[in-house]
């Protein structure tokens, strides 16, 4: 039988991950853009946000990864299915935090030492194309945080 103990701190941890990053995504970022006047500073702070928050993300899914594996091993198999949640919030992160955000930093950059805004450079384009890759890598991640707060939360059968 999975330690009652392990499985709370757990299930504390996932909740409070997920709320945070689905407040900052769906909460703190809109109001950036509606409260501040310049769309181009609203981008970048929601950048730095976006930024800390997959961070966070990395180091804690391998944390909640350890402790997953630790509840199977200790007889809690509806961990299992929790572990490929983790996995998949992982990739989602890591492709955020170390490919997607990154680059979208570098056009911003490239724009920013021609005088210019993103939206106003040559790489515009491309911008928008990532800025909807990591939208969509969001969304995955969002829902994949909230099926992983479910399972971690569900009473061993």
């Amino acid at each position: 039988m999975p330690h009652i103990r392990t499985q709370r701190i757990f299930s504390l941890i996932s909740g409070l991950w997920v709320g945070s990053f689905i407040t900052i995504g769906f909460l703190v970022v809109p109001v950036l853009f509606s409260s501040l006047g310049d769309r181009q500073v609203a981008g970048m702070v929601a950048a730095n946000l976006f930024k800390t928050t997959a961070y966070i993300g990395v180091a804690l899914s391998a944390f909640l990864m350890v402790m997953a594996n630790h509840l199977v091993r200790r007889g809690g198999d509806h961990y299992r299915i929790v572990r490929w949640i983790l996995l998949g919030m992982l990739a989602c992160t890591v492709a955020a935090a170390f490919i997607i955000i990154p680059w979208m930093d570098s056009l911003r950059d490239q724009a920013l030492y021609l005088g210019l805004s993103v939206r106003e450079s040559t790489n515009a384009s491309m911008f928008a194309r990532l800025h909807g890759v990591s939208s969509a890598i969001f969304m995955i991640q969002s829902v994949l945080g909230l099926a992983l707060v479910w399972r971690a939360t569900k009473n061993a059968d």
